[in-house]
């Protein structure tokens, strides 16, 4: 087996964002598909995922993208950013609302649009900019870092945190924060 067929999601920091993007897409039908508390716990489980995935691309890949873009790499990263803030904002008032209310539905509708067009833009300018212009050692170590970030990210959305500074000098505190409301929410059996 040649060692392009043995990397995995862990091995190279494009697979395992795209795999993430996947899941994402995933995490997004079964909160249309489902309701009551199923629907809850779904829509809990994408605001997670959403948190610490952005968080992540924050702190690690757009930096990196930034360099191997060159020229357009601002300007490529910069878009992206402000369409992270734009879903951490929509995120989070959904995140406060009851997930049987209509305006959630409405708002649901229009995340997912932005988001998935989002996952679109970075896997078409990002990340295969990424693929071409950044050896494999440094694709595998990105897909470590990416993970040691998620593990230590917030759980819910933060707008105006779209820096890898402000992610590393917020996100701890944010997180704490987050992780402690969590389980509290749990234990309260209050997962909306």
């Amino acid at each position: 087996m040649t060692e392009q067929a043995q990397q995995g999601p862990g091995d190279d920091v494009v697979l395992l964002l795209k795999e993430q993007h996947v899941r994402i897409r995933q995490l997004f039908h079964d909160v249309r598909a489902a309701s009551g508390d199923q629907r809850r716990e779904a829509f809990r489980e994408l605001v997670r995922m959403l948190a610490v995935h952005e968080t992540a691309e924050e702190e690690v890949v757009h930096p990196s993208a930034r360099q191997a873009l060159g020229e357009t790499g601002d300007q490529v990263v910069d878009a992206r950013l402000e369409e992270e803030r734009q879903a951490k904002e929509v995120l989070s008032r959904l995140d406060g609302m009851d997930i049987d209310d209509p305006e959630f539905t409405a708002l649901f509708t229009t995340l997912e649009q932005s988001v998935l067009q989002h996952a679109e833009a970075e896997e078409r300018m990002e990340f295969e900019q990424l693929r071409a212009n950044v050896p494999p050692g440094r694709l595998a170590a990105m897909a470590k870092a990416v993970k040691a970030a998620e593990a230590m990210a917030p759980t819910h959305p933060h707008p105006g945190v779209e820096s890898r500074a402000k992610n590393v000098m917020l996100g701890p505190i944010a997180s704490v924060m987050d992780r402690t409301r969590d389980v509290v929410r749990k234990a309260m059996g209050k997962e909306g």
